[in-house]
């Protein structure tokens, strides 16, 4: 039997970009365009009519901007997904951040002016689309990457953690912004953070979240010395390491070929930790769609270390951390409200004296959800 299709309110003042989304959304039997709308009062009038299951809103409009228009559909439709089509510019990736805080499902960058059709009817396939169908429930069914069968549950090893390295895409900003400032000023490792995000927005996003919290967040930069009680956010377009330098854990950076058709990529910074600090690694595995990061799991597990994820619940899309939960590679399952506690607790109770005498087991402070 045939699924009835995705019903989408595109929401833009360009006669050019409605034009373009409601013709490549046209060719995928699962997407239907049931309306457009100029300016975010029209489209407000025709979302009761209409009955979208998810809106496209551009950010730029006159009458009512993307901002205005999304803060009042949020008091009207709470759960109505929506998605930013915003331009990769500083004023564009501050109203994008804006959005997300305003609660918008998600974002993707509109190509340029300049920018050819072809281009943007890329964009729209490669990104678009696939958010569009995950944040509706249609997200294609991923299969674990080769060589990655389950692996089985473990006795967590109760090894100090040195680091920590959280991995996360759609919903982790908002997500990141519940849990960094959470975390103490006397957080005794170092932080470091993969966000999907493009070159701009990553910046914008580590100085929202260091005005947030006790601790510093920065976005990364090569050669960047790490220091207890310090967060790095992976710069857009970039692959962030972690490298030992001496007695001192630097961060790399390089611009290889993506993975998991990321860049930056969870499973390189997974990675690359993993072998800078063996057993010593606490992984983290946030909201986000697609695959990247259980290979990286993988690789701290295989090291030693332990990786917690988010939960289906509390997450905007459970792709990222429900594979890594599929291949058997977390050790706890968590909703975000915890996940600061939980981080802090496994970093500070290990440092705790007489720690590792007599203990017979490692018991969460709060029950994992498994």
């Amino acid at each position: 039997m045939d699924r009835v299709p995705i019903r989408v309110l595109v929401v833009d003042d360009s006669v050019v970009i409605r034009k373009v989304l409601s013709s490549t959304f046209a060719e995928d039997p699962e997407l239907e365009v049931v309306g457009t709308a100029s300016d975010g009062r029209i489209a407000l009038a025709k979302i009761p009519v209409l009955n979208p299951d998810l809106v496209t809103l551009d950010v730029e409009m006159p009458v009512m901007d993307g901002l205005e228009t999304l803060a009042a559909l949020r008091k009207l439709y709470p759960k109505l997904p929506v998605i930013m089509f915003s331009t990769l510019t500083e004023r564009g990736a501050g109203a994008t951040l804006d959005a997300l805080s305003l609660g918008a499902s998600d974002y993707v960058t509109k190509p340029s002016n300049s920018g050819s059709f072809d281009v943007a009817v890329a964009i729209i396939h490669r990104e678009l689309i696939p958010k569009i169908k995950a944040l509706c429930g249609r997200a294609k069914r991923l299969t674990l990457p080769p060589p990655v069968p389950p692996m089985k549950r473990r006795i967590p090893s109760n090894r100090r953690v040195e680091i920590v390295a959280i991995g996360t895409s759609t919903g982790g900003p908002n997500a990141l912004t519940e849990l960094l400032p959470r975390i103490p000023e006397d957080f005794p490792v170092p932080i470091v953070v993969v966000q999907h995000m493009p070159p701009v927005f990553t910046r914008l996003l580590a100085e929202r979240l260091a005005s947030r919290s006790a601790i510093p967040v920065k976005e990364g930069s090569a050669g960047a010395t790490l220091l207890p009680g310090h967060a790095w956010i992976a710069p857009g377009n970039f692959h962030m390491k972690v490298i030992r330098a001496g007695v001192e854990w630097r961060l790399s950076l390089n611009q290889a070929a993506p993975e998991n058709s990321c860049r930056p990529a969870v499973d390189v910074l997974f990675r690359s930790v993993a072998a800078a600090y063996g057993p010593n690694v606490l992984g983290v595995v946030m909201t986000g769609m697609g695959s990247d990061g259980v290979l990286g799991s993988r690789d701290i597990r295989d090291a030693g270390g332990e990786v917690i994820i988010q939960d289906e619940d509390s997450s905007v899309v459970w792709g990222m951390p429900g594979l890594v939960h599929a291949s058997g590679l977390d050790d706890a399952v968590y909703p975000l409200e915890q996940l600061a506690a939980e981080i802090t607790r496994r970093v500070q109770h290990r440092r705790a004296p007489g720690f590792g005498f007599g203990l017979k087991s490692y018991a969460p402070l709060e029950p994992p959800v498994k």
